[in-house]
């Protein structure tokens, strides 16, 4: 991306969006998609379920397929805290927090996201862009340039790292920085053990039994989060594996335990985490969104970027890893209670 014509680019959108009179057919595909967009935001479940279904019908956009097998991983870390383990080692006061700020984050991405979604299928419908109507749903300029880009050229790489950076700066200064948050979450010492212990994992399963992915690390980190959804994209959509994670997303219904996967592996594993609509309500968050960030961090677009240096290697298969991981946090808590 050359940001220096790009920037210019924004502001004139910025200025384009000023004055802008939308028509009343506009207005109508407006309040649809704020309708179809809240509906879809209730839960973990129901946007998981939003995203994979939208990329069942547009597979060009990839990054659907990504967040909605991203927001897989979300729910099992939700319900991992009303499990059998968590709930020996934290009290409620503990759990709550980290679970909000899941949930804060996965709602904040998908009320921008999706409504991007919805206006390229309108697009894509009457062959004709709408991607001026994002003003309305408060998405940067950053993305109406990079849509109006995706229609003309197709570039469907550049589209999932685009909405990558995008939904990671978004989430940024409201989660991230969340005062209340750093202090609840990110500042503990809980944060810090299984950040330093990399007992955070993004894993991709297969019917097979088999676990791909990448340990979080560094999560605060804006460019760190934005190069583990490159990897994770890359993985994702290798020729190695992509067949297979395509065929769980279809065969697997999410329930937000992990389960969903456990059942296919041969280590004898059962059930430990319950459904997530079985001990989380829906959350009614408010939007706390900051001025369009291209205007505060877009010098470093063009670092983010850049493609990633390494492609698919083999260590991405992280099954034994993950099962000794978690042999390894159920051990420390078993001794941590026991003294």
């Amino acid at each position: 991306m050359k940001t220096v014509k790009s920037r210019d680019a924004y502001r004139i959108i910025e200025e384009r969006r000023k004055n802008y009179i939308y028509s009343s057919q506009e207005n109508n595909f407006i309040t649809s998609i704020k309708k179809n967009t809240v509906k879809h935001n209730l839960d973990n479940i129901s946007r998981t379920k939003a995203y994979a279904a939208y990329f069942e019908k547009h597979k060009e956009v990839k990054w659907a397929f990504l967040a909605s097998m991203v927001s897989r991983n979300a729910g099992w870390n939700m319900t991992d805290l009303k499990g059998r383990w968590f709930t020996l080692a934290l009290d409620e006061k503990q759990r709550f927090p980290i679970f909000y700020t899941y949930e804060l984050a996965n709602w904040m991405i998908f009320q921008d996201a999706y409504p991007q979604l919805l206006l390229y299928e309108l697009s894509s419908y009457y062959n004709k862009p709408f991607f001026h109507l994002l003003k309305i749903f408060n998405v940067s300029c950053f993305m109406e340039y990079e849509w109006e880009k995706f229609w003309l050229e197709r570039d469907e790489e550049r589209l999932v790292t685009s909405l990558i950076i995008n939904e990671q700066n978004l989430i940024q200064y409201p989660v991230l920085q969340n005062h209340a948050l750093k202090k609840k979450v990110f500042k503990t010492m809980v944060f810090s053990f299984q950040d330093l212990g990399h007992f955070s994992c993004v894993v991709f399963p297969t019917i097979n039994g088999k676990l791909y992915g990448y340990s979080v690390h560094g999560f605060q980190k804006l460019s760190n989060r934005i190069e583990l959804g490159k990897k994770l994209a890359s993985l994702l959509f290798s020729k190695e594996h992509y067949q297979a994670f395509h065929e769980f997303s279809l065969r697997t219904e999410h329930t937000g335990g992990r389960y969903d996967y456990e059942k296919y592996m041969s280590y004898g594993l059962y059930r430990e985490t319950p459904f997530l609509r079985c001990v989380y309500p829906v959350i009614k968050h408010h939007a706390n969104f900051e001025k369009d960030w291209i205007f505060i961090r877009g010098k470093q677009v063009e670092t983010w970027s850049r493609p990633i240096v390494t492609g698919v290697e083999k260590h991405t298969d992280v099954t034994k890893w993950f099962i000794h991981k978690q042999h390894q946090l159920h051990g420390l808590i078993a001794w941590k209670n026991w003294l």
